[in-house]
């Protein structure tokens, strides 16, 4: 995380205001602060995207290749997360200062996306015991203004549902042996699923209170956080049922095991609303990006 020197008035500042339920940039502590999303920006990838949440800025590019699935998991195919912090997104990154922190995100992410109830890793198998696909997750950490935890999964999800995968057929010789045939139509894909595809909600404790989306500045604040890894999943009509896939604590603080049920709430409460707002994006700047030459809108200077 960047460090931001703050003096103890400032700290205070942010303290009190924070157990009024009034956060120095106006949000209430449930509230996240607005968003920016792209996708489909890097050619020669998958499936691409472009998260900014406030000053933290990300870039996530996703490149699939045939592997041989894990042999305890037979019919799963394979997820591969790394982390890049660009030296220009805070002064802590510069050498290799930022290593520690892409670990801690890449293994958190790792762990979110192999539990059994978050991403349907089946769907990437192509012949259960011999080949799958296999998703390197590439992330760029442009600018860090907190959060980043947070920022980087809902980049990762759009990234994926941005995905598209070759459609794979397969033929029978004579031997019985098998081959893969892989389409050379770059429009004959198949799209992931990634309904069940968890996201990481933050939930710092400051004071007494728990708080989402924390700025750097109130991260400084911070004497103890929860990075919980939440998967979505439709449940009936309209209701949407939380899964939990991971927990990582962090801070030199202690959490009451009270405060830590709280923090699951919050997180799984908070990671409904959000995935909504997420898929909802996802699917509008996809009907941007569809539509012909000399009818998308510009954005921009070339307007």
């Amino acid at each position: 995380m960047a460090n931001v020197l703050l003096s103890e008035a400032e700290k205070t500042y942010i303290l009190h205001g924070i157990q009024k339920n009034m956060r120095n940039d106006g949000r209430t502590n449930r509230d996240y602060r607005p968003m920016e999303l792209e996708s489909e920006i890097v050619v020669h990838a998958a499936g691409s995207a472009r998260l900014r949440l406030a000053n933290t800025d990300i870039l996530v590019g996703v490149k699939a290749e045939i592997d041989t699935p894990n042999p305890d998991r037979p019919n799963e195919g394979k997820v591969d997360f790394f982390i890049d912090c660009s030296a220009n997104a805070t002064p802590e990154f510069e050498g290799r200062g930022g290593e520690q922190l892409a670990t801690e995100i890449s293994n958190t992410l790792s762990k979110a996306y192999e539990s059994q109830k978050g991403f349907d890793l089946a769907g990437l198998c192509i012949m259960a015991g011999h080949q799958c696909w296999k998703l390197y997750v590439d992330v760029l950490i442009l600018e860090c203004g907190g959060n980043l935890f947070d920022a980087v999964s809902l980049a990762v999800k759009g990234a994926l549902f941005n995905t598209r995968i070759p459609r794979v057929s397969t033929a029978m010789h004579d031997g019985g042996s098998m081959d893969l045939i892989l389409t050379d139509d770059p429009y004959d894909c198949e799209r992931l699923d990634v309904t069940t595809a968890p996201i990481l909600v933050t939930v710092c404790k400051i004071g007494d209170q728990c708080v989402v989306d924390p700025s750097a500045e109130e991260e400084e604040c911070s004497v103890a956080s929860v990075a919980v890894g939440v998967s979505c999943r439709p449940d009936g009509n309209t209701a949407t049922k939380q899964s939990i896939t991971t927990v990582r604590t962090s801070g030199e603080g202690s959490i009451r095991l009270e405060t830590l049920k709280k923090c699951f709430d919050t997180a799984t409460t908070v990671a409904a609303s959000l995935n909504k707002a997420l898929m909802k994006a996802l699917n509008e700047d996809e009907t941007r990006n569809s539509k012909g030459l000399g009818k998308r809108e510009i954005y921009g200077f070339l307007k």
